[in-house]
Protein backbone atom coordinates (compact mmCIF):
# COMPACT_ATOMS: atom_id res chain seq x y z
CA UNK A 1 0.00 0.00 0.00
CA UNK A 2 1.34 3.39 -0.97
CA UNK A 3 1.58 6.21 1.54
CA UNK A 4 -0.74 9.11 0.82
CA UNK A 5 0.43 12.69 1.17
CA UNK A 6 -2.01 15.61 0.89
CA UNK A 7 -1.35 17.90 -2.08
CA UNK A 8 0.51 21.18 -1.74
CA UNK A 9 -1.67 24.28 -1.95
CA UNK A 10 0.67 26.50 -3.94
CA UNK A 11 0.50 25.06 -7.47
CA UNK A 12 -2.79 26.09 -9.05
CA UNK A 13 -4.32 28.26 -11.72
CA UNK A 14 -7.61 30.08 -12.23
CA UNK A 15 -9.10 29.90 -15.72
CA UNK A 16 -11.77 32.45 -16.60
CA UNK A 17 -14.26 31.79 -19.39
CA UNK A 18 -13.75 35.37 -20.60
CA UNK A 19 -9.95 35.26 -21.00
CA UNK A 20 -7.40 33.22 -22.91
CA UNK A 21 -4.46 35.31 -21.61
CA UNK A 22 -1.85 33.15 -19.84
CA UNK A 23 -1.26 35.93 -17.28
CA UNK A 24 -4.91 35.90 -16.22
CA UNK A 25 -4.55 32.42 -14.67
CA UNK A 26 -1.87 33.42 -12.13
CA UNK A 27 -2.94 34.48 -8.66
CA UNK A 28 -1.08 34.88 -5.40
CA UNK A 29 -4.02 33.68 -3.29
CA UNK A 30 -7.47 32.21 -3.88
CA UNK A 31 -9.99 32.01 -1.06
CA UNK A 32 -13.73 31.62 -0.63
CA UNK A 33 -14.37 28.14 -1.99
CA UNK A 34 -16.83 27.32 0.75
CA UNK A 35 -20.38 26.07 1.06
CA UNK A 36 -22.69 25.76 4.04
CA UNK A 37 -26.35 25.22 4.80
CA UNK A 38 -28.74 27.85 6.08
CA UNK A 39 -30.54 26.13 8.95
CA UNK A 40 -34.08 26.69 10.14
CA UNK A 41 -34.91 25.96 13.77
CA UNK A 42 -38.18 24.43 14.94
CA UNK A 43 -39.25 24.20 18.55
CA UNK A 44 -41.28 21.20 19.56
CA UNK A 45 -43.98 21.74 22.18
CA UNK A 46 -43.10 20.07 25.45
CA UNK A 47 -39.48 19.40 24.38
CA UNK A 48 -37.21 21.91 26.14
CA UNK A 49 -33.85 20.14 25.82
CA UNK A 50 -33.19 21.08 22.16
CA UNK A 51 -34.60 22.59 19.00
CA UNK A 52 -34.82 20.76 15.69
CA UNK A 53 -32.47 22.19 13.06
CA UNK A 54 -33.29 21.46 9.44
CA UNK A 55 -31.27 22.39 6.36
CA UNK A 56 -33.02 24.91 4.10
CA UNK A 57 -30.63 25.90 1.27
CA UNK A 58 -26.96 26.04 0.50
CA UNK A 59 -24.99 29.25 0.72
CA UNK A 60 -21.70 29.82 -1.09
CA UNK A 61 -19.04 32.25 0.13
CA UNK A 62 -17.60 35.06 -1.97
CA UNK A 63 -14.37 34.26 -3.81
CA UNK A 64 -11.36 36.52 -3.25
CA UNK A 65 -8.43 36.51 -5.69
CA UNK A 66 -5.16 38.40 -5.17
CA UNK A 67 -2.29 38.96 -7.57
CA UNK A 68 0.37 41.43 -8.60
CA UNK A 69 -1.35 44.14 -10.62
CA UNK A 70 -1.52 43.63 -14.39
CA UNK A 71 -1.74 46.67 -16.65
CA UNK A 72 -3.39 44.71 -19.47
CA UNK A 73 -5.91 42.06 -18.46
CA UNK A 74 -9.20 40.77 -19.84
CA UNK A 75 -10.33 39.95 -16.30
CA UNK A 76 -9.72 43.53 -15.11
CA UNK A 77 -11.50 44.89 -18.18
CA UNK A 78 -14.45 42.63 -17.25
CA UNK A 79 -14.37 44.04 -13.69
CA UNK A 80 -14.13 47.65 -14.86
CA UNK A 81 -16.96 47.15 -17.35
CA UNK A 82 -19.17 46.00 -14.49
CA UNK A 83 -18.24 48.89 -12.20
CA UNK A 84 -18.00 51.67 -14.78
CA UNK A 85 -20.84 50.72 -17.14
CA UNK A 86 -22.94 48.46 -14.88
CA UNK A 87 -22.47 45.80 -17.57
CA UNK A 88 -22.61 42.59 -15.53
CA UNK A 89 -21.79 39.57 -17.70
CA UNK A 90 -21.60 36.39 -15.61
CA UNK A 91 -18.79 34.00 -16.47
CA UNK A 92 -17.78 30.55 -15.38
CA UNK A 93 -14.29 29.91 -14.05
CA UNK A 94 -12.21 26.99 -12.88
CA UNK A 95 -9.79 26.78 -9.99
CA UNK A 96 -7.40 23.95 -10.81
CA UNK A 97 -5.08 22.43 -8.19
CA UNK A 98 -2.11 20.65 -9.81
CA UNK A 99 0.60 18.23 -8.76
CA UNK A 100 4.33 18.78 -9.22
CA UNK A 101 4.11 17.61 -12.85
CA UNK A 102 1.34 20.08 -13.72
CA UNK A 103 -1.35 17.40 -13.86
CA UNK A 104 -4.73 18.53 -12.44
CA UNK A 105 -5.56 16.90 -9.10
CA UNK A 106 -8.85 18.64 -8.38
CA UNK A 107 -10.92 21.21 -10.25
CA UNK A 108 -13.54 23.51 -8.77
CA UNK A 109 -15.95 24.66 -11.50
CA UNK A 110 -17.48 27.97 -10.40
CA UNK A 111 -20.76 28.94 -12.06
CA UNK A 112 -22.02 32.42 -12.95
CA UNK A 113 -19.41 34.55 -11.24
CA UNK A 114 -19.83 38.33 -11.29
CA UNK A 115 -17.60 41.11 -9.93
CA UNK A 116 -18.38 42.34 -6.43
CA UNK A 117 -15.33 44.37 -5.38
CA UNK A 118 -11.97 45.42 -6.79
CA UNK A 119 -9.20 47.12 -4.83
CA UNK A 120 -5.53 47.99 -5.19
CA UNK A 121 -3.02 47.87 -2.36
CA UNK A 122 -1.76 51.10 -0.83
CA UNK A 123 0.88 53.03 -2.73
CA UNK A 124 3.66 53.96 -0.31
CA UNK A 125 6.96 55.62 -1.24
CA UNK A 126 8.52 54.33 2.01
CA UNK A 127 8.07 50.66 1.08
CA UNK A 128 9.55 48.51 -1.63
CA UNK A 129 6.50 46.33 -2.39
CA UNK A 130 4.65 45.28 -5.50
CA UNK A 131 1.16 46.60 -6.16
CA UNK A 132 -1.41 43.89 -5.40
CA UNK A 133 -4.92 43.94 -6.80
CA UNK A 134 -7.71 42.16 -4.95
CA UNK A 135 -10.76 40.93 -6.83
CA UNK A 136 -13.87 39.75 -5.04
CA UNK A 137 -16.48 37.73 -6.90
CA UNK A 138 -19.88 36.41 -6.00
CA UNK A 139 -21.12 33.25 -7.69
CA UNK A 140 -24.08 30.86 -7.69
CA UNK A 141 -22.38 27.58 -6.84
CA UNK A 142 -19.39 25.37 -7.58
CA UNK A 143 -18.94 21.70 -8.43
CA UNK A 144 -15.88 19.58 -7.74
CA UNK A 145 -14.34 17.34 -10.39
Amino acid sequence: MTDYYPPWGFYYKVEFGISQDKNDVRFQTVSGLSVEYDMEEFKEGGENRFTHKLPVRTKYGDMVLKRGMLTDSSVINWFLSAFRDRDFKPTDLSVILMNEKGTPLRTWKVANAIPKKWSVSDLNANENAIVVETMELTYRYFTIQ
